[in-house]
């Protein structure tokens, strides 16, 4: 199965959709959490306006999935598509760009001198 996955999910949100957004953001880990998808580091939260001169507004969350699968095992239960599906109409896509995106990451050991 592999190890934990992290995740950075980038959020276009629609402007005036900020408020229920959040609200939908608020249920998004703990609900993953209750079927274990994700492991038990808290999320991080940001929120940010796009680059380029335009006050769009974007959100970033990251955390980590429990493993490779998980992020497939999530579109199998109805509460976690409940938040997913509304997130995604509060969402626009941007300059040729999705309303969401969700690259995986792993940690890249390197020195940083000071």
């Amino acid at each position: 199965m592999g190890g934990q996955e992290t995740v950075i999910c980038l959020y276009r949100v629609r402007k005036g959709n900020e408020r229920k957004f959040v609200k939908l953001l608020q249920r998004h880990w703990p609900t993953l959490r209750r079927f274990g998808l994700v492991t038990a580091a808290r999320p991080k939260h940001f929120r940010g306006v796009e680059q380029g001169g335009r006050a769009y507004p974007i959100f970033v969350e990251i955390f980590d999935w429990k493993n490779a699968r998980a992020a497939q095992m999530a579109h199998e239960h109805p509460e976690v598509m409940a938040i997913w599906e509304p997130m995604d109409k509060l969402c626009e896509a941007r300059d040729g760009r999705p309303n969401m995106e969700f690259p995986h990451v792993r940690p890249l050991k390197i020195r940083v001198q000071a």
